[in-house]
């Protein structure tokens, strides 16, 4: 069957920078603002752009993303002519297929894409969160006639020296790329977000292995080929909100600007609904003692101490005498009592016991998945 245009999530990262919070699970399945995980940003686009089908390519412990996205029901992406394909590496008869780089994942799954048939291949990122209008950038795209289209978007000069910076003409075609240069000559980002023509990438990509000069990264190798090939390729300028939450720090910001009232976030927009999988929790309860105050409480959670600007996913404890603020606590974890707990992130199933104090004043505090601190265990 014909699809125009095929996204592939790469969601198999390892997210590193993550630290204790990525040991069990990859960086895309991290939770984030009380009822989603992070590729739910991406693949909610995916539904609200109209794409029907999605092959997701993880690899570093892909479990609880494999069960969190399932057949793709949460997304609407299990229809009769869509579908949600998880893509995990595999041997052949060739030896292994560990994915080596972003290019070399898309080169490893070419036999599925060919199944699918698409015109158009849009290269996703599974763990930025923003929300985008896809069909929008593959219209600029079919417009310009471009052989390749990378979404941009406008970072301050003084971070400009972390990212891919594309410098263009008038005309926003593409006529240099730098990778994380350390005197960028202007500002817009490569947001690691492509639409390629499929059959030109794929000749690119069996001709590059078939002479042992592998094009490992997009970023690295493809574009800059496609530049010195003399290829139509151009920007998509981008304007919302858009984060890369691949630090503690990033992770932390991006959840206190989620429930930040002064921030007119479009992530927020009910009409471009972020969906997740569907779980079912009782109501949350508060108890005459508890005090909530500009924060989010998710179903499930049974809160009796003091909460301020903070998130609460679900199923969470929250015991007397317990204050939490500018924090973001995870689902499934339990809370003692008599707790502080201040600008904070608090892992999955996470124990903090009684009189605990966890300061992120200096730098965000962090309890790691399903960690215990601050419980005496008795011994016999």
């Amino acid at each position: 069957m014909k699809n125009e245009m095929l996204a592939m999530i790469l969601a198999g990262g390892k997210g590193t920078r993550l630290g204790k919070l990525t040991q069990k699970i990859a960086k895309p399945a991290v939770p984030f603002g009380g009822r989603y995980r992070i590729i739910d940003f991406t693949l909610s686009n995916c539904a609200n752009s109209g794409i029907r089908n999605v092959g997701v390519i993880t690899q570093y412990q892909p479990l609880a993303l494999n069960n969190h996205i399932g057949n793709g029901a949460s997304w609407g992406l299990n229809g009769i002519n869509s579908g949600v394909t998880i893509l995990q590496p595999y041997s052949s008869s060739e030896g292994g297929k560990w994915f080596d780089g972003t290019a070399h994942a898309i080169y490893q799954n070419i036999a599925y894409i060919d199944e699918m048939d698409p015109e158009y291949i849009l290269v996703l990122s599974g763990d930025h969160i923003y929300k985008m209008d896809y069909e929008e950038m593959l219209e600029i795209h079919k417009k310009n006639d471009a052989s390749l289209t990378v979404a941009v978007i406008e970072v301050p000069m003084k971070e400009a020296s972390r990212f891919g910076i594309m410098n263009t003409d008038e005309n926003d075609r593409i006529i240099e790329f730098q990778e994380k240069p350390e005197n960028p000559k202007n500002n817009l980002a490569s947001m690691g977000i492509y639409i390629f023509n499929w059959q030109q990438l794929r000749s690119v990509l069996l001709n590059s292995y078939s002479k042992d000069d592998q094009m490992l990264d997009f970023g690295k190798h493809v574009i800059p080929s496609y530049l010195d090939s003399g290829e139509n390729v151009f920007v998509y300028r981008f304007a919302g909100y858009w984060k890369d939450v691949g630090t503690i720090d990033s992770l932390w910001e991006a959840n206190m600007e989620f429930i930040d009232p002064s921030m007119n976030l479009d992530i927020r927009d009910k009409n471009w609904r972020v969906y997740s999988k569907n779980t079912i929790s009782p109501p949350h309860f508060l108890t005459e003692a508890a005090s909530v105050k500009e924060s989010l409480i998710v179903d499930g959670c049974y809160v009796a101490g003091e909460i301020e600007r903070s998130i609460l996913s679900n199923d969470v404890q929250v015991k007397e005498g317990t204050t939490i603020r500018d924090s973001f606590i995870m689902p499934g974890a339990t809370i003692g009592k008599n707790v502080t707990i201040n600008r904070a992130i608090i892992g999955e199933n996470a124990v903090v016991g009684d009189n605990t104090v966890i300061d992120g004043t200096e730098e965000i505090g962090v309890v790691g998945d399903s960690e215990t601190i601050g419980v005496t265990i008795d011994e016999d």
